[in-house]
């Protein structure tokens, strides 16, 4: 059973604080991997560099640690080093002053948990906070079961064919995921079919949300940004799907609204992915466009 744990020091001027939401064995062999300090984090060595070029103060890595519970646990951490001022201002705009990355996606994960909404089971975060704000950060989270939809889907609806049954119930699973992510309040903003997880088990299958680093609530223009949710999905999904299935799809996410209203929706998903897919094929030719 997973459990939440705070615990902060202090030397000088610099406040340090670990949270963590994990069960018993998790915890302990984070605490003897050195991974509940800031600086035990960022001279960890043991993991997958993962970090792909371009990412700048940011890293990620793959870890496996062994548990006293005789499992072996699959993690994923990101370290945030210092950031550029714009990069904060830009996300105390969003979320709100003084808030470090590495809060923000585990709140988010916390967020999620309280919302019901199926994710990483198994979190930790810490920071290293001067008087200028956080200095460095990192979040571990746990891995989920199954593959990402960018690369699950298109095998899994081949193995349907013969099974109409089995594929709607993956399209209704998939768009009551996205109905209770919009109905608790938020947004992903990464919504596409790498951040949706796939895993096919006995009696059925399980969708799951993973990188929450920038989902959100927000105040103003919820149909704005659902929309670009839900466009960012529809881009990303296996083109055959979407052609056979986008209508039940979203016959599933606003199942009391009228023939008119779903008409409204699928009319400003379908402005803006194809707008995504202009400025996509303009970057990818050197043109440039912003969001």
């Amino acid at each position: 059973m997973s459990g939440a744990v705070c615990q902060q020091t202090r030397q000088g001027s610099v406040r340090t604080v670990f949270r963590a939401l994990c069960d018993a064995p998790l915890l302990a062999a984070l605490r003897e991997a050195g991974l509940d300090t800031v600086e035990g984090a960022f001279g960890y060595g043991a993991g997958e560099d993962m970090t792909p070029d371009g990412l700048g103060h940011r890293g990620r890595f793959r870890l496996h640690l062994e548990c006293d519970d005789g499992t072996r646990r699959e993690l994923y951490m990101k370290r945030y080093a210092r950031e550029p001022l714009s990069w904060r201002w830009e996300r105390w705009r969003v979320y709100g002053p003084g808030r470090g990355a590495a809060q923000i996606e585990f709140d988010n994960l916390l967020a999620a948990h309280a919302a019901h909404l199926p994710t990483m089971d198994h979190a930790a975060c810490g920071e290293e906070i001067g008087r200028e704000g956080v200095r460095r950060g990192f979040v571990i989270v746990s891995a989920v079961p199954g593959e990402a939809l960018e690369q699950a889907a298109e095998p899994f609806l081949e193995r349907c064919a013969s099974d109409p049954a089995r594929a709607a119930d993956f399209t209704a699973r998939l768009a009551s995921l996205v109905r209770s992510l919009h109905g608790a309040g938020y947004v992903h903003r990464d919504l596409y079919s790498s951040h949706v997880f796939l895993h096919e088990r006995e009696g059925g299958i399980e969708l799951r949300l993973i990188d929450l680093a920038r989902m959100f609530a927000p105040r103003f223009r919820t149909f704005r940004w659902r929309v670009k949710d839900l466009a960012a999905l529809q881009y990303s999904m296996p083109p055959h799907w979407v052609q056979g299935s986008w209508d039940a799809f979203l016959g599933g996410y606003l199942p009391h609204a009228s023939p008119a209203h779903r008409a409204r929706w699928r009319g400003a998903i379908d402005a803006k992915t194809a707008y995504m897919r202009w400025r996509i094929g303009r970057r990818a030719t050197g043109g440039g466009a912003s969001a």
